[in-house]
């Protein structure tokens, strides 16, 4: 006999009810059908799976073991269901997204166009902010955010990962020389990306055993510069033009390092930022149950491998 859902969910219930007429209840049958199912369950595993009496039911051994598996198989089944549901039925309506300017513009931008083309029925509102909006007063579906506590009236997903490289234009090193460890920052024109404060403390975590570091130390050095920018955009710019040494997301210089226009400095000590290491999609529960936003979100997955 094959064991259908039917069966399975019929014996979840009993076993989390302990009684036939709470599981029919809930099941919305009678209870000769959940006895049947469960009977039905019984004779197909070739198992006993309650013990009843006049007074109480009670799950065996063998029906513990089993009720793990039952209800694995029923959550299959439903994910199963809501898949085929969502693949069937065209998704529609607008998704109101916020995002950094600089990471939006240069990573984000370019990858919701493909998007698009796969669900014709879907628009994009995209509003590129440095500021934390009001989710609610703002109507905003989704915001992709550097690394962010959750709160309980938010959940977040984590999207995409960016790491940090110190930086700097190969002339500017040329003339004022290339530092061997952190403490040597404060003695060079180091560029600051200030976003609500000053972020002109940095923080190093060493890579590899070096004649005076082990791995895992980290140090801080307070750093100071004649160009600042609350845009990290800006900050690269000047690093290109030889202004001094950079601490940018590897957006932003990974090609310039491909083509020498940047050389890493310190390469052995890994930047520890404020912002973090990853991009973060936050929404409201009921927001991300939605299917455009559940499908945006796969979608983004598959973009940045997050």
């Amino acid at each position: 006999m094959t064991i259908s859902t039917d069966m399975l969910a019929a014996f979840v219930k009993v076993a989390e009810r302990l009684s036939v007429s709470s599981a029919a209840v809930e099941l919305g049958v009678g209870k000769g059908a959940v006895s049947k199912r469960i009977a039905q369950l019984e004779a197909a595993a070739k198992a006993t799976l309650f013990s009843r009496s006049t007074r109480k039911v009670a799950l065996t051994p063998a029906g513990e073991a089993y009720l793990e598996y039952a209800r694995r198989a029923l959550n299959e089944v439903a994910a199963a269901e809501e898949r085929l549901r969502d693949l069937r039925a065209e998704l529609t309506g607008q998704i109101r997204l916020t995002a950094s300017v600089s990471w939006g513009q240069r990573v984000l931008a370019p990858r919701l166009p493909e998007f698009l083309r796969r669900h014709p029925a879907i628009e994009i509102e995209l509003l590129l902010a440095d500021r934390m909006m009001d989710m609610a007063h703002e109507r905003v579906d989704l915001a992709l955010r550097w690394s962010t506590q959750a709160t309980p009236e938010l959940v977040s997903v984590p999207v995409a990962h960016v790491g940090w490289n110190l930086v700097a234009a190969p002339h500017y090193l040329a003339g004022a020389g290339m530092p061997q460890h952190p403490r040597e920052l404060a003695a060079h024109s180091c560029m600051c990306y200030w976003r609500e404060r000053s972020d002109d403390a940095w923080v190093f975590a060493a890579d590899a055993k070096t004649a005076a570091d082990v791995k895992g130390v980290h140090e801080q050095v307070r750093v100071r510069g004649r160009y600042h920018a609350n845009n990290p955009d800006a900050v690269a710019d000047a690093a290109l033009a030889g202004l001094g040494i950079a601490l940018l997301p590897d957006y932003l210089c990974n090609a310039a390092l491909s083509d020498r226009r940047l050389l890493r400095v310190l390469p052995e000590w890994t930047p520890q930022t404020r912002f973090g290491t990853r991009i973060t999609a936050v929404g409201a529960p009921d927001r991300m149950r939605l299917s455009r936003n559940r499908a945006l979100l796969m979608f983004l997955s598959e973009q940045f491998g997050a």
